[in-house]
């Protein structure tokens, strides 16, 4: 239970719950402020699952998706537990975000710049930063210099380079921060991974987050909300270790016994599997609805329902 009068709600709570509000807009512009190094001032929120054509088109689920004051479009996503093929899931994000803003009969320069926000709890792959940053250039094989285009705004030709139209990606990998922090975006890297936010900070959005996340400000049912929140994010992540440890200890286990590298494999996978249903159990038990279970679980549906 949270009884701190300076606490502040998680991030992936506010942007769920409370970003969304107009009032509020000033925490996420000064997140992408901190991260494009620029000042951004948010316009709208978009929505984001308008442009499935048939059964088989995938939704694109974020958790946020707005426009700023230059027309561009930033997806922010909050991503608590593993998931093998995020990337792909990013990349597929940002495609759907393009396709979803432009209509049959536009030019293409309506095409919007797409910035892509990944803020991860889990360990993404290998690296020493806490943040990673990657655009698209069109650079010379031969000369290394970057093509500079002409594009059509309004009246008026202007030159722009490819990194100035093509998306951009920043995955701030949270658990991976370890300092004290010192500039504003180990200041927000802080709050993100702590929930900590510095009396004096001057960091944008902060000051914002100071006065309108605080816990103690929400009402009593939001409060009884929130809480349960944190604990089913404990929970899950207590189950998710006990299954990836306990999964790999079987695999181990019966893949020895086999002796041979199939067997090792056949093994892990058997664990596994094992492992999952008996987790599927416990978040049924605990709650947790079947979209959930699956992505986490890797279950089917079918199974899931039959446990």
């Amino acid at each position: 239970m949270i009884n701190d009068s300076n606490k502040y709600v998680r991030f992936d709570w506010a942007a769920k719950r409370m970003l969304r509000d107009k009032a509020n807009f000033g925490v996420l512009e000064g997140l992408i402020s901190v991260l494009l190094e620029e000042k951004v001032k948010i316009t709208e929120i978009l929505e984001s699952e308008g442009n499935q054509e048939d059964e088989r088109d995938k939704f694109n689920r974020v958790d946020i998706m707005a426009k700023n004051s230059k027309g561009e479009i930033i997806i922010v996503e909050i991503q608590q537990t593993r998931e093998w093929f995020y990337l792909q899931r990013i990349t597929y994000g940002v495609a759907k975000a393009i396709t979803e803003h432009i209509f049959k009969g536009d030019k293409y320069n309506q095409v919007k710049k797409v910035y892509s926000i990944s803020i991860v709890y889990f360990d993404l792959g290998k690296g020493n930063d806490y943040v990673y940053h990657g655009k698209n250039e069109l650079r010379g094989i031969h000369t290394g210099d970057v093509l500079q285009v002409s594009v059509k705004e309004k009246e008026a030709i202007n030159v722009v380079t490819s990194d100035k139209i093509f998306p951009e990606y920043y995955i701030i990998r949270v658990n991976e921060f370890n300092k004290v922090a010192t500039t504003p975006l180990e200041e927000w890297l802080d709050y993100l991974k702590n929930g900590h936010i510095k009396d004096d900070t001057t960091a944008p959005g902060l000051e914002e987050a100071k006065e309108r996340l605080q816990y103690m400000q929400m009402s009593k049912q939001e409060q009884r909300a929130y809480d349960s929140h944190i604990d089913a994010i404990m929970t899950q992540n207590d189950v998710l270790y006990t299954y990836k440890e306990e999964g790999l200890m079987e695999g181990r286990i019966e893949g020895r016994i086999e002796g041979r590298i199939e067997g090792r494999k056949e093994g892990r996978i058997e664990g596994e599997k094992k492992k999952a249903v008996e987790i599927a159990k416990k978040m049924k038990k605990e709650g947790m609805d079947i979209e959930t279970i699956k992505k986490l679980t890797d279950l089917a549906e079918e199974e899931i329902e039959a446990i």
